[in-house]
């Protein structure tokens, strides 16, 4: 008697709003490891001299005490849970669709570059106020008392932001902070989903190879994205009624264009671990999500 074919497996996804909340909550728990490096790159590209990243963090230890060292901490996290929940949910919804409409087939590297640019500029606009409040806490330990904002939390800032300068400077910086994202998730995204699948059959499949492909995203996107961040964090930290213009014209003046590379080593050792952390983070809850549901 002959045997019945089995039923072809159908491929399941996770649903769209699980998307999101396992963006956002790798991207949280990523940051509870870097922020200190991500308060060191925000002072080094606020500062005109040549410091080391190692002088910058023995300052702010020595100055403020260590646990300044996760100052902005709430403000790093709500940044995740907008920009990155934002920006991984889109791609990730966005990628799917994509599948759908071509018989299961992936995007090749520039439609992800594409993908990758679309998720960003979203995401960033979405995360930007919650980005000011971050590089004004971040940034205040290095004025003098008198000067300081002394900001509570990210909720004190953002309604001091509002009450003090107006509910439209929560978005001050919104231009080169999505400028900055399209640069960032064009080439993270894309990349770690090219190095993925270069590395497939060289590297064991797991944290390894998330981490060799993270790693190599990283170093791409940190080259490329320093400048418009360095620029992002400069308007966002100006004083009130400070010109954008004025304030990337001083910079360039002053500093020489070379300042646009400022603070790279801790750029990247931030931005590589938390590429690192914030994939393997996210692959895992996929992982958990198809083997407990």
């Amino acid at each position: 008697m002959a045997q019945t074919a089995a039923p072809p497996t159908k491929e399941r996804y996770i649903p769209n709003g699980l998307k999101f909340a396992f963006g956002g909550l790798a991207g949280m728990a990523a940051t509870c490891v870097v922020q200190p490096l991500d308060l060191i790159k925000t002072r080094m590209q606020l500062s005109g001299g040549g410091r080391t990243s190692f002088a910058v963090a023995g300052e702010i230890v020595a100055r403020e005490g260590f646990f300044s060292l996760y100052a902005g901490l709430s403000a790093g996290l709500l940044r995740q849970a907008t920009y990155t929940t934002t920006r991984l949910g889109v791609y990730n919804l966005l990628f799917d669709s994509y599948k759908e409409r071509n018989e299961g087939k992936a995007p090749g590297f520039g439609t992800k570059t594409l993908l990758g640019v679309a998720a960003g500029s979203i995401g960033a606009f979405v995360g930007t106020p919650a980005e000011v409040a971050l590089i004004r806490m971040t940034a205040d330990g290095r004025l003098p008392k008198e000067q300081r904002r002394n900001y509570k939390n990210v909720v004190d800032a953002l309604m001091r932001i509002v009450k003090e300068e107006g509910v439209l400077k929560l978005w001050r910086g919104a231009a080169p902070t999505v400028s900055r994202a399209m640069v960032v998730n064009a080439a993270q995204l894309s990349t770690y989903s090219q190095a993925r699948e270069m590395f497939v059959g060289y590297v064991p499949d797991g944290i390894a190879l998330h981490f060799c492909a993270s790693m190599v995203s990283g170093l791409i996107t940190t080259i490329a994205s320093m400048p418009v961040d360095i620029i992002k964090t400069r308007i966002q930290n100006a004083a009130k009624g400070a010109s954008q213009i004025a304030v990337v014209t001083n910079l360039l003046k002053n500093e020489g264009v070379f300042s646009l590379w400022k603070g790279f080593l801790p750029y990247y050792a931030r931005l590589g671990p938390h590429t690192v952390l914030t994939f393997i983070f996210l692959e895992q809850m996929n992982a958990a999500y198809f083997k407990y549901t």
